[in-house]
């Protein structure tokens, strides 16, 4: 049993799911820790088959665990799955809104489902066709919707109960750029009402613009934690090329040596530093550099990417592994 932490709304402890085949076991998931603070956007990112959709759905009550113990909306996984799905919203990769009737209606049918009476359900569902901008679309057939629509749905079925928690299992996958704008934008109105929303993908630009904070998996296993901004500084620095007029080796010199240097090498006819933070590390460099009479001709300082942090930790490109 996970000891309840009173900022959190879901805790695993060795979380295990393997998967029997007729000839081997696959440990899809292999031991996962995870602490999700109450009202945090929390961002599961990994490569396919990383075991991202496997965990979410274990969560969710929807698959049982192979080992280990977790809570879910301060409740056991293990013994309180009913009750668990009261307090959760769930919106799985495929979405569950049936194409042959009003979008209206699906919401109101959900909330029956959730034991509303009918005039509370339909109130909820008008309120969420306002919330989710869909008052053009909310009395149409689902499969006249647009895929940015269609996702828009999805998440109001997750949210027609007032769920503590809702799992989105990579919700914009296959939208195009405006609507999974649209979509980003709903997610953080919900971090704004203080839903806490757990939400898997492997888009490294979605991770890191939504999320409070990131878990990156792999093979099944947690690799790397922490909120967006720390994991890029701690693993992969702060990158500062330049180059002088002159002998770069003299530059590399005069710079490699300094305390705020994680790495110097020279590249492509410039000095590339590896620094520990990028808006400090700069203006030294350009002090050490004129006091040395070193002429400045270009100069360049580049963030990291949540994709040098997965390749740092397993020496592989996240998004060629997406790819």
């Amino acid at each position: 049993m996970v000891e309840p932490s009173p900022e959190a709304v879901i805790e695993t402890r060795g979380l295990r799911r393997v998967f029997k085949t007729r000839n081997r076991q696959v440990e899809a998931v292999a031991g996962v820790d995870l602490n999700v603070r109450r009202g945090e956007i929390f961002g599961f990112l990994g490569p396919n088959g990383a075991g991202k959709t496997t965990t979410l759905r274990m969560l969710a009550t929807l698959l049982p665990p192979s080992g280990g113990t977790a809570r879910v909306a301060g409740c056991e996984l293990a013994t309180q799955q009913a009750r668990i799905r009261e307090r959760i919203g769930y919106v799985g990769q495929a979405g569950g809104a049936d194409r042959e009737i009003t979008g209206r209606t699906e919401l109101v049918f959900q909330g029956r489902l959730y034991g509303m009476p009918t005039e509370a359900a339909n109130k909820r569902a008008a309120e969420l066709v306002v919330m989710l901008e869909l008052e053009g679309a909310a009395d149409r057939k689902v499969g006249t919707y647009s895929g940015g629509q269609k996702r828009r749905l999805d998440i109001g079925l997750g949210l027609v109960h007032g769920p503590q928690v809702l799992f989105l299992d990579e919700p914009t996958t296959g939208l195009d750029p405006q609507s999974r704008a649209r979509v980003w934008d709903e997610v953080r109105r919900l971090h704004d009402r203080g839903t806490t929303v757990f939400l898997t993908t492997h888009y490294l630009d979605e991770a890191d613009a939504l999320c409070d904070r990131v878990a990156i998996i792999d093979y099944g296993k947690i690799v790397a934690e922490g909120t967006p901004e720390d994991l890029k500084r701690a693993i992969a620095g702060d990158v500062v090329r330049f180059s002088i007029a002159g002998d770069q080796q003299r530059a590399l010199d005069v710079i490699k040596d300094q305390p705020f240097v994680r790495e110097a090498k020279l590249e492509n006819g410039s000095v590339l530093l590896y620094v520990d933070r990028g808006e400090v590390a700069m203006p030294a460099i350009l002090r050490l550099l004129d006091g040395a009479s070193l002429q400045l001709m270009t100069v360049e300082l580049h963030r990291p990417s949540l994709d040098d942090v997965f390749l740092r930790q397993t020496g592989r490109s996240l998004r060629e592994t997406a790819a």
